[in-house]
């Protein structure tokens, strides 16, 4: 429930107060909200030398809550407020605010209230002096029930280009790059210095769509083959020589891409299992989220899924993740004799 305190109820010298501790999303939350982004903020590499600080009125918001919500509460109108900033709010601070009835004017109905904010060692970090009109009419009801919020962040993206700009660009084999989205995933990918392309697939092709699609490959290499199959032969050849260090899928189907990758003979084999792993960029969470096997292993053995899961283990590692942390999943969470997964999890 949530109940006020009339203007007559009020007496000189009521306090009320509330205790919050300051995260890294109260930080987050408050920049989006109000577009206050400096860096001293929202940048934890800018902030390193004096460590992230709250925004100041952070406290100013906790204050409004005070007397929004306890003293005088609901129907409180804001008249004035001057604030002084005594210290800095680091993340993780308890910060208790404190609102103390100073005097009242009856013809106005206004309450003047001290205001004081202190962190949890006791120390004084922001004080000032609020100005409200005060309800006249008593109000008691059950309290709103806020919404959760979350904090969804769509840069993981951009910070994992940001590492690759020291890196030289990769030599590509771009198998059948025959259409628009497959030809400009490849121009893109060397205007931005990740990779030095290579496009194999029918020359004529691959010039139509890039004349059409207003794409400028003329300083790309070209080798010309004469269909798909031929596109994914060639690039997988380029891998195996070494002349290229990867091979990125064009408008082929993955089947015909996959089946010259896994040749005996003539594919990528090697004596790892080969794997197929999916990076996600999850908004919710706080770095790259690799899922394994997704496209290639339909029934791995237990030998089979060390080599999977070690794949997955060292693209983290590349991708910066330290200490990659592994989660087998599985029907159940239990061990069941008729679940082979559950063993192999266990295992």
């Amino acid at each position: 429930m949530i109940e006020n305190v009339t203007f007559e109820e009020i007496r000189i010298g009521q306090q009320a107060s509330l205790s919050r501790r300051l995260t890294m999303s109260d930080i987050e939350l408050f920049a989006t909200v109000s577009g206050d982004l400096n860096p001293s903020h929202v940048d934890e590499d800018y902030a390193v030398d004096h460590k992230v600080v709250g925004h100041g009125m952070w406290s100013g918001s906790l204050i409004s809550a005070v007397l929004g919500t306890l003293l005088p509460g609901p129907g409180t109108v804001y008249v004035g407020q001057d604030l002084r900033f005594e210290r800095p709010v680091l993340l993780g601070d308890i910060v208790t605010v404190t609102v103390t009835a100073k005097s009242k004017d009856a013809a106005r109905k206004t309450v003047v209230f001290d205001c004081l904010c202190l962190n949890q060692d006791g120390r004084t970090v922001a004080t000032g002096v609020a100005e409200v009109i005060a309800p006249t009419e008593k109000v008691c009801r059950a309290a709103a029930e806020l919404p959760q919020v979350q904090v969804i962040r769509h840069d993981g993206h951009e910070l994992m280009l940001k590492k690759c700009e020291s890196l030289p660009p990769v030599p590509t084999a771009v198998v059948h790059p025959c259409d628009e989205s497959s030809l400009r995933g490849a121009v893109e990918a060397a205007e931005a210095n990740l990779i030095d392309p290579v496009l194999v697939g029918p020359e004529s092709k691959i010039r139509s769509v890039a004349d059409a699609c207003g794409l400028d490959i003329s300083r790309y290499r070209i080798v010309d083959v004469a269909h798909s199959h031929a596109s994914a032969e060639t690039g997988v050849r380029l891998a195996r020589t070494g002349e290229c260090e990867a091979v990125m899928k064009g408008s082929l189907h993955t089947d015909e891409l996959m089946g010259e990758v896994v040749r005996k003979e003539t594919g990528l084999r090697t004596g790892r299992r080969l794997s197929h792993v999916f990076v996600m960029n999850v908004p919710t969470y706080p770095r790259p989220l690799l899922i394994t096997d997704a496209a290639i292993n339909i029934y791995p053995t237990l030998e089979d899924k060390v080599s999977i899961v070690q794949n997955a283990i060292d693209l983290a590692k590349v991708l910066g993740v330290e200490v990659p942390r592994v989660a087998i999943l599985s029907a159940v969470e239990t061990i069941n004799t008729k679940i082979p997964s559950t063993l192999e999890a266990a295992a």
